[in-house]
């Protein structure tokens, strides 16, 4: 598969260089992380809620997980 390219000009916006991002260039949303690898730029999207879009397609657990305060203190017991 052939990467797009298009050839873009800089230009300052305040004391910031900022670059257009072509029509064919755009994603989603209206917040980008941006990158450097040596000499290049790498722009990509913020994907807000991946993770909890990921885990509503899990199955639920089935097992009963151990109690973890078992071996602990009893509040009335702890000095503060």
């Amino acid at each position: 598969m052939a990467e797009l390219e298009r050839h873009v000009r800089l230009f300052r916006n305040g004391r910031n260089k900022a670059i257009r991002i072509p029509r064919e260039f755009e994603f989603e949303g209206d917040e980008a992380i941006v990158r450097k690898d040596g000499d290049r730029l790498i722009v990509e999207p913020v994907r807000k809620g991946r993770l909890l879009a990921l885990l509503g397609t899990l199955e639920p657990l089935n097992e009963t997980l151990p109690d973890v305060d078992d071996d602990l203190a009893s509040l009335d017991d702890v000095d503060l």
